[in-house]
């Protein structure tokens, strides 16, 4: 069994870095800019009697989704913090719809309890409209109420994270050589590159040579999330190490290996196969490639993101295509939204392999930038009919061809020659 890695999510100013504060007892976010986590950070937290939770402290969704587009899937469970004074903003909509798309088990910590105007009931209902009910209404999502300066609902919120943890059966193997994923890197001025990685499996060793993405090196010193030496690192354990030749990218995956020549390779070669890819181009998903699929035998799934004008069209949008589904084709809507296409939705669209339509709004130039360095398809309509016939069109070409056997005619062999 190993310790669980939770992330914590939701719109700026509602508490998730003061809550996290309350957990660790430290003055983290005193000393950010404005009081805003403005990095990722990993913090391993000790519960008496009970084990060890592992918390990524994210400044949005944003990070959460560029890791899993990577392919880091290093999150278990997901906090969503919402302020009880403020109710479910722009921002907490989207935490859901990006958690929602990793399938990740959400926790919903209704913060700030303590003020005056706090409304838990409010909650509650505008949550159910994102497909997050309520134990106490009859749904299946752990609530719980907390406030950071106060301490309130802290031990609440522990118990159903380990609760959440025991029913997710977790497991990791410390046999054999450490893996894991880059959560954040930086070059500092003193020491140089330095990463902060999570070990998914193994046990990380200081000294131990490894190879994360395209760098490579051999741990120099290796501190926990207090800053302290440690000699070494088991599954689920957030640490900074230095000693690498360059600056990875977070998601990025590392491997321990046996020794630093070894390292060397891999990285150069993992180079090498990175700069062929973006000469033969993309595999993220489009129409046209859909209709590749056709002979896979699970249900295929076509992944979109809705971007509209009003709302009132991003509701008869969502519902139209979402009906279009069928046994063998699923539409998917990941998220949809009022408003232009923004970065996050692209970010969105590339984690999952999806792709953008929009009705009556357009990307901007940076949006399309980021679109075609994401290899993220964005299709833009002023018809509705047109945006349903070009994914209805997608969905019969991924159907397989019914074979029948008509008899047109009767033969009698009279004679062989």
């Amino acid at each position: 069994p190993r310790p669980p890695v939770v992330t914590v999510m939701g719109h700026v100013d509602h508490g998730k870095t003061s809550l996290l504060d309350a957990i660790r007892k430290t003055k983290v976010a005193e000393g950010e800019a404005g009081g805003i986590t403005q990095h990722i950070g990993a913090y391993s937290v000790s519960v008496a009697g009970r084990g060890t939770i592992t918390f990524l402290d994210t400044p949005g969704h944003a990070a959460f989704t560029e890791m899993r587009a990577r392919g880091a899937q290093v999150t278990d469970i997901v906090i969503l913090v919402v302020a009880a004074d403020d109710g479910v903003m722009p921002q907490t909509e989207e935490a859901v719809r990006h958690a929602q798309a990793a399938e990740v088990p959400i926790i919903v910590a209704v913060n700030k309890i303590d003020r005056p105007d706090a409304n838990v009931d409010r909650i509650s209902q505008q949550l159910s409209k994102l497909g997050l009910m309520s134990e106490a209404w009859g749904g299946e999502t752990l609530f719980v109420q907390t406030s950071a300066p106060k301490r309130e609902g802290i031990d609440q919120l522990l118990d159903a994270i380990l609760l959440q943890a025991e029913m997710l059966e977790l497991t990791a193997s410390e046999e054999g050589h450490a893996t894991g994923t880059v959560v954040e890197a930086k070059l500092d001025r003193g020491r140089g590159p330095v990463a902060t990685i999570l070990v998914q499996n193994g046990v990380l060793k200081r000294g131990a040579p490894i190879v994360v993405g395209e760098c490579s090196g051999k741990i120099r010193a290796m501190t926990d999330h207090v800053g302290r030496d440690i000699k070494q690192a088991g599954p689920s354990s957030a640490v900074e190490i230095t000693g690498l030749d360059g600056v990875p990218d977070a998601g990025d995956k590392f491997n321990a290996v046996e020794d630093a020549e070894a390292a060397r390779d891999i990285a150069q070669n993992r180079m090498s196969q990175r700069k062929a890819h973006e000469v033969t181009g993309s595999t993220r998903m489009s129409l046209d490639d859909l209709m590749k699929k056709m002979s896979a035998k699970e249900q295929l799934t076509l992944n979109l993101v809705i971007k509209a004008d009003v709302q009132g069209s991003v509701e008869a949008l969502r519902g139209a295509v979402e009906k279009l589904s069928t046994g063998e084709v699923k539409v998917h809507v990941l998220f949809s939204g009022v408003g232009g296409v923004k970065e996050s939705d692209i970010l969105l669209a590339s984690a999952s392999s999806g792709m953008i339509v929009a009705f009556g709004v357009r990307p901007d130039s940076n949006a399309r930038a980021i679109g075609e360095r994401e290899h993220v398809e964005i299709r833009s309509y002023s018809i509705i009919y047109e945006l349903l016939d070009d994914v209805r069109r997608a969905m019969q070409g991924l159907l397989k061809p019914e074979s029948r056997e008509k008899i047109v005619g009767h033969a009698e062999i009279r004679e062989l020659s």
